[in-house]
Formats: C-alpha cells, sequence, structure tokens
C-alpha cells in the first residue's frame, strides 16, 4: 500500500483572498445556459463578474462557498453541479492543467494534481490518496464542515476532477465506485451516467475507488519540458520554505498565476485585500522587499526557460517581466554572475558533458 497524504490546502486564513478563480468559468457557462445571469451567481459574494477573466483575480474559501450556494439556489437545475463539472477544459486550469496533460504518465499527474490541490480551489481541509491491492483510492476529510452545501460541492468537485481526468489521458477515466456521505439527491440516476460506476451514498465517508493500473498509463500528451517547467513554476511558488510566513506564500501564488507578467505591488496589495503601505510594512517586519521577493521569482522562472526550453532571449526577458532584453541581461549577471547566454551555454555543456 502507498500513501500521500496532504494536510490543510486551505489556507488557515478562510476570509483570506488566496484562491484562484480556476475552474469557475465552467460554472458560469452552465448557469448561462440555464438562463442565469454571472452578475446573480456572483452576487454577495464581494467578487466581480469580470473577475473571471482575470488570471490575477483572488477569492476567499468563504467567498467560494457562497458563490456555490448562490449556484445552488439559482440553478434550474438539480444536477448543475454535475453538469458545470462536465463542461471542464484543460486551460480553465491554466498552469495546473498544462502541468498534469504534459506528465509521462498518469500516475505523475494525479500526484502532481493532489500535492498541488491548493491551486485547484479546494474546500476541504484534507486530501488522502492510497493503493490497496489494485484498487486506487482518494478521499476528503473534513467534508461535513460544509454542511448543506456539501452535496454541491461533491458533484462540482468530482465531476470537474472527472472531466480533468479523462482530458488527460484522452479516455474515460476507469472510475470503479464513488463513495459520498450524503443522503442520495433527486437526480441520483445522474451520478452513474456521470460517473459511470455504482454509488455509495449515506456513507461514513467521501471516497474517489478508481482503477490503479491507469496510475501506468502514459500519457497521450506528456512532454518532459512542458511537465518539468510546469511542475518548476508551481512549486516555486507552492513549496514551504523554513520561516517563510503566509504573507510570502500569497505572494508567490499571486506571482505565479499571473499569466502574462508579475503582477506589481500594488497589484498584488489589492488582491490580499490589503493597502500598499500596509502590505511594504509587512514585508519590512520580515526583514523583506517586495522587489527581493519579485527579483526572486524572476530568476528561478528565468533560469528554468534558459535551462529547459529554446525561447529566445527576448521572449524570456518579456516572460519574466521585463521591458527589453538588456534590462534582463543586466538583472540576470546581477542575480547570477553569468549572462543569459553563457548561462544557458554551461546548462548544454554541463548536458554534453
Amino acid at each position: 500500500m502507498t500513501m500521500i497524504r496532504i494536510v490543510s490546502p486551505l489556507s488557515a486564513d478562510l476570509d483570506a483572498p488566496t484562491q484562484s478563480m480556476l475552474g469557475l468559468g465552467a460554472l458560469a457557462a452552465e448557469l448561462a445556459a440555464q438562463g442565469v445571469s454571472v452578475r446573480d451567481l456572483f452576487a454577495r459574494t464581494g467578487v466581480q463578474p469580470g473577475h473571471l477573466e482575470d488570471p490575477h483575480a483572488r477569492i476567499s474559501h468563504r467567498q467560494r462557498v457562497t458563490l456555490y450556494r448562490n449556484a445552488r439556489m439559482l440553478a434550474k437545475h438539480s444536477d448543475v453541479g454535475l453538469r458545470a463539472g462536465a463542461r471542464q477544459r484543460i486551460s480553465d486550469y491554466g498552469i495546473y492543467g498544462y502541468a498534469m496533460v504534459s506528465s509521462s504518465t498518469f500516475g505523475e499527474a494525479l500526484k502532481f494534481s493532489v500535492e498541488h490541490a491548493a491551486m485547484a480551489g479546494p474546500v476541504v481541509m484534507q486530501i488522502s490518496f492510497r493503493v490497496e491491492d489494485n484498487t486506487a483510492i482518494l478521499r476528503s476529510h473534513g467534508v461535513q464542515s460544509l454542511g448543506d452545501i456539501l452535496p454541491f460541492t461533491a458533484e462540482f468537485w468530482r465531476s470537474s476532477m472527472t472531466s480533468l481526468f479523462s482530458r488527460v489521458l484522452e479516455a474515460p477515466f476507469p472510475t470503479k465506485r464513488m463513495i459520498f456521505p450524503f443522503a442520495a439527491p433527486v437526480h441520483w440516476r445522474n451520478y452513474g451516467r456521470m460517473f459511470n460506476c455504482p454509488i455509495d451514498f449515506d456513507a461514513d465517508s467521501m471516497e474517489w475507488h478508481f482503477d490503479a493500473g491507469v496510475l501506468d498509463v502514459p500519457c497521450p500528451n506528456a512532454n518532459p519540458i512542458t511537465a518539468q517547467v510546469c511542475q518548476h513554476f508551481c512549486d516555486v511558488v507552492m513549496a514551504e520554505r523554513p520561516g517563510e510566513t503566509d504573507l510570502v506564500r500569497k505572494i508567490r501564488t499571486a506571482c505565479l498565476n499571473s499569466q502574462k507578467r508579475f503582477p506589481k505591488a500594488d497589484e498584488v496589495a489589492g488582491q490580499l485585500g490589503l493597502s500598499l503601505r500596509t502590505l511594504h510594512r509587512r514585508l519590512a517586519n520580515e526583514g523583506l522587499s517586495y522587489q527581493e521577493l519579485l527579483d526572486s521569482m524572476r530568476k528561478s522562472v528565468a533560469m528554468e526557460f534558459l535551462e529547459n526550453t529554446h525561447l529566445l532571449i527576448d521572449q524570456v526577458a518579456e516572460r519574466v517581466g521585463f521591458a527589453d532584453a538588456t534590462s534582463f541581461r543586466k538583472a540576470f549577471r546581477k542575480w547570477t554572475g553569468h549572462s543569459p547566454t553563457d548561462y544557458r551555454r554551461a546548462g548544454l555543456d554541463r548536458v554534453s558533458t
């Protein structure tokens, strides 16, 4: 038996705006198809509908739960969670999805998805994974804290992940059994149609059983370079660092989820619900500055691009937030003592020898 255990993928502060909007576009699209406006979906959440299109936007756990409550109340169909999850695409999950789809095997993709569950908008306090005989089991812990919203949350999460896993494999996902700790809803027959497996309700736990053989199946779109780059980007932000505070982790997360450029200090402050002055003061109390954190991120990402891609120096400079290659070259030499070209050449020399 093997076990992967993730403790508390949620932030300790459930009101902190630490979660991205990943996956929520599918929910908005399903409700729109049912005649519900996105404005009504976001009512009383404190989140603007336009944030769905903003890669920098962040919401708190409580805001996400309120949004789920709105969806359940407004939907014309009781199985809205199942329907919305079935709409998910790889691109809906950004770098998290691309890291999975480019993994070498589904087992590697699953390991990544569990270890980085915090990036996918979790609503449970703990997730565990184990393999017994020929069955792999994902279990969600602490689900009862969700109260009456648990059935909707379970439907949306399980159907979203089933869609995502199936797209990673480009084949139906081999679920063997779904187990839920709540009574069968009125649309219980749709569970069997969605997951194509036996369903247990009123159970003592919430588990997802599937054929362990799928863990060794190669991913059709495997790309070692893409996977390494995507996973490194995630690891740069999500990895625990000795003595690192929650504020610093939140800043790193904001940088990771910035699709086109690294955000400025005032943008991050706004995402975290802080004034710019407060952000600078809290970092100063930790002996840090925003520029230092930004440079650390830029350095790590630039090194990854130079080592593992064929992007031109100008393109690397643009992707790590420099206005021109000259400024990037100057900064990179300050960080490493080498020019970007020499650093890349040295890496190639190491590989060839």
